[in-house]
């Protein structure tokens, strides 16, 4: 990631406001998107479908649309401020020790997410173990390893850019399709009953409140990736083009254009992602939860190309296989990228180097790259348990939402710049969301 404003001033384009320019520059919400519909959807949302049938949609559905307000107040901030996410969250008020307790926070997180990228990279070796059994599981995973690092230190956005957005795309197509299929097989799929049970607000008891706790922090935009979208943001070029604040109209104009341009790419992921998320639960609720099937360690991938088989028949487990491959590694590739260049801004905030050294950047981004590729690698072949290492994932994100949304207040009225803030309709949806987050978490902690 480059600084914010390490551009030549001429760079520094007119608003936009011809649709052409609003879709050229819509990228970063299709990154989250890539993260996004990955391990969640693909192994904690159907198996949350398949443990408890339809009772939790309320809860995918609910996941889905109310934290884009957050993100958007997030992107909105690093956008007006030319700051960057961890700057913002370090601006909270609390203990700290350099940087602030949210700071830290965050990153005991991630390393907590590590898990689910190493369960990623289980997922991805478990199928071309099947594909081609000569090769052992865990050979896989160190073959893996090798491929991710040889990309990611590599670098480049529109790399990452280009992979994601082919593989959200295909693999949500076939995904909806399968789901709109079954909804053609009666004996296993009941619109009053999805109805019914699905919209009940109930919560799953015992250990299913921690699957559905696991999949409201992954599903939709989870933690890590609220704290991801504004350095997407600034990869993009949003920040720098709308160039340093000096309170101008001139300025004030193009803030608030690329703002728009902003909320155009969260809603437009949004609508991918609610879409994908939703029709991978429903496949779990309706094909695995009536035959008692739940993906476990040793037979996920089996388990999980049964909602492909039981709708498309058995050819279509070639296509699950690849879809499986495309999207578990897609989302290792997408969240290493961005969890390595959040930790070298880290890195920054310490002190390690100053702002505008652009090449020590990119060498405390090339050792995150290491750090964050190793470690998940590690854990798996520690814990072996795709599912369980996913649910440990979630859960870590789960229990920052709170955080986040209270620190996201705090930039909406304290810190961001009086003249650029959102207005009321938007400000009221980040209130909105913010209490339902908390709320929700404080019925899941006294249930629990």
């Amino acid at each position: 990631m480059q600084d914010l404003y390490d551009l030549d001033p001429r760079d520094v384009e007119r608003p936009p406001s011809a649709f052409s320019q609003i879709l050229r520059r819509i990228g970063p919400g299709m990154i989250l998107a890539a993260s996004i519909v990955g391990s969640g959807e693909l192994i904690a949302t159907t198996t949350l479908g398949a443990e408890w049938g339809y009772t939790a949609l309320w809860i995918v559905i609910f996941s889905c649309l109310i934290k884009p307000a957050m993100q958007a107040e997030i992107g909105r901030y690093s956008i007006v401020t030319g700051e960057t996410g961890l700057e913002g969250f370090d601006r909270f008020p609390g203990p700290r020790f350099k940087v602030n307790w949210v700071v830290w926070a965050w990153a005991f997180m991630v390393i907590m997410t590590l898990f689910q990228v190493g369960a990623m990279f289980g997922g991805v070796a478990h199928v071309l173990h099947i594909l081609l059994p000569a090769i052992p599981v865990n050979a896989y995973v160190l073959l893996l390893l090798a491929l991710t690092l040889w990309v990611l230190l590599g670098g480049g956005y529109e790399r990452i850019e280009r992979f994601a957005t082919i593989k959200v795309g295909l693999f949500t197509m076939l995904t909806v399709l399968c789901a709109m299929l079954l909804t053609r097989r009666p004996e296993l799929f009941n619109a009053g009953e999805l109805l019914r049970e699905g919209f009940s607000f109930r919560l799953p008891p015992d250990a299913g409140l921690l699957t559905a706790i696991a999949v409201f922090g992954i599903t939709g935009v989870g933690a890590s990736e609220l704290f991801m979208y504004p350095y997407w943001c600034v990869e993009k070029g949003y920040a720098r083009f709308t160039g340093r604040r000096d309170s101008s109209a001139e300025w004030l104009q193009r803030a608030r254009g690329w703002t728009r341009v902003m909320h155009v790419d969260i809603v437009a992921s949004m609508i991918i992602y609610t879409v994908a998320t939703v029709a991978f639960y429903v496949l779990g609720a309706g094909i695995l939860h009536p035959q008692g099937l739940v993906p476990g360690a040793n037979d996920m991938i089996p388990v999980l190309s049964r909602m492909y088989t039981e709708t498309l028949g058995e050819w279509a487990v070639a296509l699950f296989y690849a879809g499986a491959i495309v999207t578990l590694y897609g989302t290792i590739f997408a969240a290493t990228a961005a969890h390595s260049r959040l930790y070298a801004d880290m890195a920054r905030m310490l002190g390690a180097f100053q702002r505008d050294d652009y090449p020590s950047r990119l060498k405390w981004r090339s050792r995150f790259v290491w750090m964050l590729t190793v470690i998940p690698v590690l854990m798996y072949l520690t814990f072996q348990s795709p599912v369980m290492m996913v649910k440990a994932g979630g859960f870590a994100q789960a229990l920052m939402l709170p955080v986040i949304a209270i620190a996201t207040l705090y930039l909406r009225h304290k810190a961001s710049p009086q003249e650029a803030r959102p207005g009321l309709g938007l400000t009221a949806a980040l209130w909105i969301a913010s209490i339902l987050t908390i709320g929700m978490m404080a019925l899941s902690a006294f249930y629990a």
